[in-house]
């Protein structure tokens, strides 16, 4: 077994316009000084890191390592989900996320589907350029406006979308697999790939590809009533990075999962600040560690209620507690009596 690594921070939902949270040094030296380890760095925050600058230029990628380690942390991984989602969309969402790209490629579906895919091998070799083993990221969605059909899905719709999917994303593995890199899929509701059942489908069409991994994030889990201890036991070889977030789900008798239309804070089901939800993290922790996951314990903060400074403030302990320092020897081996060949054939009563 291996000690889990951590605590560390995803800092997406923390970068801004004021400091300490609009600079790389700021914003790695307030994560430090709240006790985190390491840093998950959004690959489309152009202000605090240049991807495709990081994947031509390995000097330049040591220079950003430098800004970190100087703050007396690591990074721990790319990430690079909005842009992801890009590289499958269907038409029903092209406005709404167009946002996600840079405006030259509005308007433009299939320019702005080339883009991401570049993105997405440029974070390949910025990630090998940074000395990292895994990268973050979405699917994308052809399908998700069936995902509760009706009318009824077409005969063969499903497997059109996956063949599709896997068109797509094939490349850019491969590319990620010549740089020494796992893409880790968040599970998701609005990917494709939003379960256990449409991830093993999509790793069906992509030929079981080493490195179409996963990232394990159980808050959509439990927004889904899917049962997340479980799923690591289903799922632990292929899970190689980790998003420590809470949520709860409370259904009524006037909403359930899809919310009704309503705010984060109306909702059910709703995302919360660490130890303010209904997770399990002492199993979650227990099963990773019993697996030998090797990875990061990062924070991602994304509460409906409590205030994201003092979410983060919160965290780094609360994830601290939670990695298991695990054992080099097993209880009982007080009372090992010793043995060999001899003696074990002995004990079987054949000697």
């Amino acid at each position: 077994m291996t000690n889990i690594q951590g605590p560390a921070i995803f800092l997406a939902q923390f970068l801004g316009d004021n400091p300490p949270f609009n600079s790389l040094p700021a914003i790695a030296k307030w994560a430090s000084g709240l006790g985190y380890k390491g840093i998950q760095l959004p690959s489309w925050a152009t202000h605090i890191i240049d991807v495709k600058k990081a994947a031509e230029s390995k000097t330049y990628a040591d220079e950003i390592k430098g800004v970190v380690n100087a703050a007396g942390l690591e990074i721990t991984e790319l990430s690079s989900h909005i842009v992801g989602q890009l590289v499958a969309v269907h038409p029903a969402y092209d406005v709404l996320f167009d946002g996600f790209a840079p405006e030259e490629y509005r308007n433009n579906p299939k320019a702005r589907t080339e883009w991401a895919v570049q993105h997405l091998k440029d974070c390949a070799k910025a990630s090998q350029n940074l000395g990292l083993n895994a990268h973050g990221t979405f699917s994308g969605a052809l399908l998700w406006h069936t995902v509760y059909p009706w009318p009824q899905r077409p005969a063969g719709l499903v497997e059109t979308g996956f063949t599709e999917l896997a068109k797509r994303w094939t490349p850019i593995l491969n590319t990620f697999d010549e740089h020494g890199v796992d893409v880790c899929y968040e599970i998701h509701p609005g990917e494709d790939l939003h379960d256990g059942i449409s991830y093993e489908m999509f790793l069906e069409k992509v030929n079981n590809h080493p490195r179409a991994c996963l990232l394990y994030d159980p808050s959509h889990f439990v927004l889904q009533g899917l049962k997340y201890l479980d799923y690591i036991d289903f799922y632990h070889d292929r899970i190689r990075m980790f998003h420590v977030k809470d949520a709860e789900f409370n259904p009524t008798g006037k909403q359930g999962v899809y919310g009704g239309y309503q705010g984060w804070v109306e909702r059910a089901g709703r995302f919360r600040s660490l130890g303010d939800g209904q997770v399990d993290f002492k199993s979650i922790f227990s099963k990773l560690a019993a697996y030998n996951y090797k990875g990061w314990a990062v924070l991602e903060w994304e509460c409906a209620i409590k205030h994201p400074e003092d979410g983060a403030a919160e965290g780094a302990p609360f994830i601290k507690n939670h990695i298991i320092h695990v054992t080099e020897k097993a209880f009982d081996d007080f009372a090992g009596t010793g043995s060999d060949e001899k003696f074990n054939r002995s004990v079987l009563g054949l000697e």
